[in-house]
Formats: structure tokens, C-alpha cells, sequence
């Protein structure tokens, strides 16, 4: 999958996911979990560019959400549905999700309390 790919050669701590609120009301997401290539079931990104080519995603599909995410600031506000398609995402990536955007405001932005973002000393206060 390519986003575990992406977590392992950039030594990712911690995803950053913006724009939740743009998936509010859509009725079922997909995630992409591997690859169809030459006969065969790829769960790692394709290492060369003409195998890729040669490739079809494999999609797992989980339930959206209706309630609005737009504005939320608090991981346990968010809809039931999103944070289980933000838990799936850690549980597919290996790394959990530390800060989450809800919208265009800064204030917007969700900082997990026990996250490495949190460690850092992050923070929405000006």
C-alpha cells in the first residue's frame, strides 16, 4: 500500500490529516490496501514504474459518515465513523494520526492529546 510505503521511506513518527471535513456526507470511502499486478496480490507499493503501470488498486470500503466534521476540535466529537476510518488508517500505516483538520480556520485543527505532535509541543494557541 502506498501510504505505508510513503510512512517507512520517509521515517514518519505521525500522520497529518487534513481536510476530513470534505469526506463528511459521502456514503462509503475507499482506502487502497494492495495491487493486482501479473497474476498476482501486491501489499506493498510497487517498487519499479513499469509494474505500477501494470497494476490495479485493491479497495477496501468502510462505512462514511453524515454528521458534519467541519469545525470539530476534539478527537471524541468527531462522527463514530470517522474516527473509525482515521483508526483504520493508523492500523493500515503503522503510525497513528496526530493531528487532524476539520476545516480552514487553524483553530480547526485537531493536536491529539497523546500524540508525538502533543510531545512536540504543539499547539493552536497563538
Amino acid at each position: 500500500m502506498a501510504a505505508r510505503y510513503g510512512v517507512r521511506i520517509n521515517g514518519l513518527d505521525a500522520l497529518a490529516l487534513t481536510k476530513l471535513d470534505v469526506l463528511d456526507g459521502l456514503e462509503t470511502l475507499e482506502i487502497c490496501t494492495a495491487y493486482r499486478c501479473d497474476g498476482g496480490t501486491l501489499t506493498e507499493f510497487p517498487g519499479e514504474i513499469a509494474q505500477l503501470a501494470r497494476c490495479a488498486p485493491v479497495y477496501e470500503t468502510i462505512a462514511g459518515w453524515t454528521e458534519p466534521t467541519k469545525g470539530v476540535r476534539r478527537f471524541e466529537d468527531l462522527p463514530a465513523a470517522a474516527r473509525r476510518y482515521i483508526s483504520r488508517l493508523e492500523e493500515l500505516t503503522g503510525v497513528p494520526a496526530a493531528i487532524l483538520s476539520t476545516g480552514s480556520a487553524r483553530e480547526d485543527t485537531i493536536i491529539r492529546d497523546d500524540s508525538v505532535a502533543a510531545q512536540w509541543g504543539l499547539s493552536l494557541q497563538s
